[in-house]
Order: structure tokens, then C-alpha cells, then sequence
């Protein structure tokens, strides 16, 4: 799983566009956007190498959502807050981890709000 303590400074990443493959092709345990039809061992690495990157940007940015949202539901100002056990719960982690997503969510929120001012 990605830290929610990425440096603030670093650059996103642009994901590689990702083609979504027919679900027959998608069925086949042995396919995988079609980098198994790769001869090119440097067309391969390439493509790879893309695809991955585009992966981490994804799971980055899924990230930063998740964080989001746990700030959101762990506002004290909602009546029906949740407490850092409870979005623990919900999302799968451990109770430390909760605490620190919430705080990066504030921040990115915070972040996002004066982006808007």
C-alpha cells in the first residue's frame, strides 16, 4: 500500500493511457494488456514499464481519495462521525494506520480548499 506521507514536492505522475481489454481476453489468465503478444524484448519492457508506472500513479491518486474520505467521515463537525477505530474497520487497516489517513486526508483537504481561495 502506498504512505499517505508522500513529499509534498514530488511530481504526479501521468499515468500511460490503459486500454481497457474485451472481457474474453480479460478471462484468459495468460493475457495481460496484450504484453504476452510482445516479440520485442525492448517493446516489452517498455510497454511494462509503462503499465506500471501508470499503476502507481493510479494507486497514488486512490490513495489520496482514500485519505479524503477518512477525514471526511472523521470529522468532528458531522454529526455522525466515525472514530478512527470505526474507518479502520471499514477500509481494512489497523487503527494507527486509520489515524495517520485521516491526517493526510485533513492536509490534502486543507490543501485543496486553499487551491480553490
Amino acid at each position: 500500500m502506498a504512505e499517505p506521507d508522500r513529499p509534498r514536492s514530488a511530481p504526479r505522475l501521468r499515468p500511460a493511457p490503459l486500454l481497457f481489454e474485451p472481457a474474453a481476453a480479460a478471462a484468459d489468465p495468460e493475457h495481460f494488456f496484450d504484453l504476452e503478444s510482445l516479440d520485442d524484448p525492448g517493446e516489452l519492457l517498455s510497454r511494462a514499464t509503462e503499465l506500471a508506472l501508470a499503476f502507481r500513479a493510479a494507486t497514488d491518486r486512490a490513495v489520496e481519495y482514500q485519505a479524503m474520505a477518512a477525514a471526511q467521515l472523521a470529522d468532528p463537525r458531522r454529526f455522525d462521525r466515525l472514530t478512527p477505530d470505526a474507518v479502520a474497520e471499514r477500509a481494512g487497516w489497523t487503527e494507527d494506520y486509520a489515524k495517520k489517513m485521516i491526517e493526510y486526508g485533513q492536509d490534502l483537504l486543507r490543501r485543496g480548499g486553499e487551491e480553490r481561495s
